[in-house]
């Protein structure tokens, strides 16, 4: 009888874990444009201060960006309409009143990859606390979805020209698309063809010690995206080149990438003396292990085009870069 049992409970066990994995490898694949976000709740929440809410956090605008776009690109659902193929957008954004107050982010629901971020109350007030409680970590799990959906697509077809691995020591998962425009001592500028214009990446390095005053760092960074742009990235006339624009100072923010500690920039570029501008993203990277300030930037050149997915394309590859002489 002992051994009857153990059989048995192992074969319950057996069958709820192959059902378990076949409902996981059965998930559909996520659907949906870069940047869009599906808002499911209904129309009278929508209208109200709860729709207001949720533009606020969830289309509020994307830094270094002109014209002004926003983060996400919302599509408002009433939940009658949330069924079927639509359960499989890649961000979901489902707010509803309940007798349940709760705010929270789910992982592949009804497709994969997916977030879900899930906010109920007893009332408007109720549910507008659990939204800005939780309105912070689904940005950023709907924004880490996105750049997990675009490097996944980049590694489909991808660039396989070796001058930042020659230059630099690292290599960036770039699609087949771009290519290698200029390479020279300390400096390679790779880019690709857009409708009206080009996305381009350039890199080179700095002096370790560069960047070592906290008062005069995004003057130091300003400075040196003149200096470079001077050099290396000429205008469509003679005597004019790509500087950082005037008006205007780049936000900046800590940041990681490929391990290391750095900063982010982000602001617009114009070129001196001809009327040409677009926003740019600079990545100024701590290689200790090379004795060096290591920087990536990607910078969109699209006249009256919206510009937010091109440069969240730039900053998807930037972020797949990799040592290739095994540092830690």
């Amino acid at each position: 009888m002992k051994k009857l049992c153990v059989l048995i409970c192992m074969g319950v066990l057996a069958f709820s874990c192959n059902e378990k994995n076949q409902k996981e490898r059965f998930l559909p694949s996520s659907t949906g444009a870069v940047n869009s976000l599906m808002v499911v709740m209904d129309s009278d929440l929508w209208q109200g201060e709860v729709g207001d809410r949720v533009r606020e956090h969830f289309a509020q605008p994307a830094l270094g960006l002109s014209p002004i776009q926003p983060i996400f690109t919302i599509t408002h659902v009433p939940p009658p309409v949330f069924s079927g193929a639509v359960t499989h957008s890649r961000s979901i954004l489902f707010l509803e009143k309940d007798s349940l107050s709760l705010g929270h982010v789910k992982t592949d629901v009804y497709a994969s990859p997916q977030k879900i971020a899930v906010v109920k109350g007893t009332s408007n007030a109720e549910i507008l606390s659990n939204l800005d409680a939780v309105a912070s970590n689904a940005i950023a799990s709907f924004q880490a979805t996105e750049l997990e959906g675009a490097q996944k697509r980049f590694r489909r077809s991808l660039n396989q020209e070796t001058a930042l691995k020659e230059e630099f020591g690292i290599n960036l998962d770039i699609p087949s698309a771009y290519k290698v425009g200029k390479h020279e001592d300390n400096f390679v500028w790779i880019d690709r063809q857009i409708p009206k214009g080009t996305l381009n990446i350039i890199a080179y390095s700095m002096p370790s010690e560069s960047f070592s005053n906290d008062s005069t760092f995004v003057a130091d960074i300003v400075k040196m995206r003149d200096s470079i742009g001077k050099k290396y990235v000429p205008g469509p006339y003679e005597d004019t080149y790509m500087v950082t624009e005037k008006a205007f100072s780049p936000y900046l923010f800590p940041a990681e990438i490929g391990g290391k500690k750095g900063a982010l920039a982000k602001g617009m570029w114009e070129i001196n003396g001809y009327p040409m501008a677009g926003p740019f993203l600079t990545y100024i990277i701590n290689d200790k292990a090379s004795n060096r300030k290591l920087v990536l930037e990607g910078f969109a050149f699209a006249p009256s085009t919206v510009k937010r997915d091109y440069m969240f394309e730039l900053d998807a590859i930037l972020q797949t870069v990799k040592w290739t002489n095994n540092q830690e």
